[in-house]
Parts: C-alpha cells; sequence; structure tokens
C-alpha cells in the first residue's frame, strides 16, 4: 500500500483516513515451513531454490515491548520526555527511520494519547498475535524468495507510533508497521492476525516495487492503482490474502459499473477519488481493488507465471501493462 509509504506504500495512511496501500522477528533468524492460506489459480508450481535471506529479513517486534513498559510505568501518561528518552531514543534502527520518515517524537506520541487514549490501551489485545504473525510472515517471505529469486529481503519493524500512519513499505528502508494505526483499523480484516500478516506481506511487495515509480510525486490513478494492486496480488499470492480484505464483499456485483468509471479517470493525476481516502466509517480505497483486479489479470493470462511475477513487480510503465492485462471493465476473474 502505498497506504503506507513515502516509497510506495499498504499504507493504510492512518488509523481514519488509511490506506494509500506498496511487510519482522526479535532479530532472530527465522525457520520456513509451507505457504499459509490458499494458493492462487495459476500460481507457479515449481521454483528455483529459495534464495530467502532470513540475516536481512528480521522481524522485529521488541519496541512495542519497550513502549509498553514505558506506558505501564507511567500508569497509561507517559511524558513526551519519557516516550522519547526511554522508548524512541533506545528504539531499533527500524524504529528510527520511521520516526524520521513520519515525524514521531515523544511529543508528537503524547500528544496523539492525549486526544486518543483508546488506541494505545486498545492496541494492547494486538501485542498477543505477534508471535504468530511473525511465523506466518516469514513462511510468506520464503514464498517470495521461491517464486521471485529477484526479491530483496529487507527487516520489518512493528512498533508504536503517533497513530498514523498504518505501515510503510519502501525499496530503502524495508517496512515499518504502527502497531496502534493498524490495531485500530478492524475494517481492513476483523481477524487481527490475518490484517497483520496481510499488511506486511503487501507491504513487502512495496520494497520489490521500481524506486522511481512509487516515488513518483504526480502518479496518475491508473499508475497508484497497479501500485497499489500489485502489492495486494503479491500479498495474496504469497500469504493468502489481500491487505483489504473486504473491498472484494463491498463491490461485488458492481464490477462493471465502478471500472466503467475507473477507466474514465485512469489518466487524473487527483487521486483522491480513488485511493487513500477510506475511513472506520466509509472504507473506500477502489484504486486497491480495481489495481488488483488488473494486475491479477495480467498474471492470469500468462503462459509463464515467473515471469508474469517479475513484470507485475518491475513494472516500469502502467500503460504498457494495462494494454497487456487483457483486464476489461467487469471481467470474471478466477
Amino acid at each position: 500500500m502505498r497506504i503506507f509509504s513515502t516509497a510506495g506504500c499498504l499504507a493504510l495512511i492512518n488509523w481514519v483516513a488509511v490506506i494509500g496501500l506498496g511487510l519482522a522477528s526479535h532479530g532472530a533468524g527465522v525457520v520456513i515451513d509451507a505457504l499459509a492460506g490458499a494458493p492462487i489459480s495459476g500460481a507457479v508450481q515449481s521454483a528455483p531454490p529459495s534464495v530467502f535471506d532470513p540475516a536481512g529479513a528480521t522481524i522485529h517486534i521488541e519496541d512495542v515491548d519497550r513502549f509498553y513498559k514505558v506506558y505501564d510505568a507511567a500508569g497509561g501518561h507517559p511524558t513526551a520526555d519519557q516516550l522519547q528518552h526511554d522508548y524512541l531514543d533506545p528504539g531499533s534502527e527500524g524504529l528510527h527511520q520511521f520516526a524520521k520518515m513520519r515525524k514521531i517524537s515523544g511529543a508528537a506520541i503524547a500528544e496523539t494519547l492525549a486526544k486518543r487514549p483508546e488506541i494505545y490501551s486498545g492496541a494492547k489485545r494486538c501485542m498477543d498475535v505477534l508471535p504468530a504473525v511473525r511465523q506466518r510472515v516469514e513462511v510468506a517471505l520464503h514464498t517470495l524468495g521461491r517464486l521471485y529469486p529477484e526479491a530483496q529481503f529487507l527487516p520489518v519493524t512493528i512498533a508504536v507510533g503517533r497513530g498514523k500512519p498504518v505501515a510503510v513499505g519502501s525499496p530503502v528502508s524495508g517496512v515499518q508497521i504502527g502497531l496502534e494505526a493498524l490495531c485500530a483499523t478492524d475494517w481492513l480484516n476483523p481477524n487481527v492476525e490475518d490484517r497483520f500478516v496481510h499488511v506486511i506481506a503487501h507491504e513487502y511487495a512495496h520494497v520489490q516495487q521500481v524506486q522511481a515509480l512509487v516515488d513518483d510525486e504526480h502518479p496518475t490513478v491508473l499508475e497508484m492503482s497497479l501500485i497499489e494492486g500489485a502489492a495486494e496480488f503479491t500479498a495474496e499470492l504469497i500469504s493468502g490474502n489481500v491487505s483489504n480484505s473486504r473491498l472484494g464483499e463491498s463491490t461485488a456485483g458492481r464490477e462493471k459499473e465502478i471500472e466503467t468509471a475507473f477507466i474514465a479517470d485512469e489518466d487524473k493525476t487527483d487521486i483522491s477519488a480513488w485511493l487513500y481516502n477510506s475511513t472506520p466509517e466509509q472504507p473506500r480505497d477502489l484504486g486497491y481493488w480495481v489495481g488488483y483486479r488488473i494486475v491479477k489479470s495480467y498474471y492470469q493470462h500468462a503462459n509463464d507465471k515467473r515471469r508474469a511475477l517479475r513484470e507485475i513487480l518491475q513494472m516500469t510503465d502502467p500503460k504498457a501493462f494495462l494494454a497487456k492485462s487483457g483486464w476489461y471493465p467487469g471481467i470474471q476473474i478466477e
């Protein structure tokens, strides 16, 4: 998700105005099993040995533990100074990058905590799923390495921020997840563990994408939708589902209507009608869904699935990609 990012993210831009849609361990190595979730029809059946690098793909959750030690010691009301010096300053490199990119400071967290204390108290429930999330993400990343040998594996950091963004995925800095923000976006997926796994997988796809494309300061509706759609498709392929599982439900039976409107807007640089416009009360972000359907059509029409996945993740020309996809408004996607 740009939903999530400066460099291109799932990301769910924040817990109120979320997704903009583009994925860590306690620093420990990882042991992988089989792909979690149902495979996509037509997925690669054979693959070369994985190039998964557990050293590069560590999933860090220690920042969350440190935050809640500070939080609990202060009775749920830590000061800006305590948050800065006891939580942020000794934090991981991923947290420091997250703070720099998204203006997260002790003062900013304290301000959000005063305005919306419930997102920090409520996020404690999401701590319980992190060990299982880490195991499932490790499986997904192993699958990514098997299907896409060119993949780069950068760290994932789950930390606590200032209520936004939900997540950031970048080919430069890896993935950062705001625990409190993602925990609050239950409209993405009601199952907390699934929500974290699929959002991280989405963001990890942004790590693989061409930086010049995801950093375009004036993307068109088509361009941004394909960036996010490619991340959604990749998340489904490696983790078993897309990051926003409810879009499929809300669009059922309206595919042709929605996608005909999309064609009329695809060259616009005002993306606000299609992307990063969800709220908890009214999830939207239909560009994610249309982009996903275009990308999935491209993949299903391809004879060489490995090459198709490489072309999806290395896409640089959205118009050419659309022309080759075989997609049209209302197309039936398996």
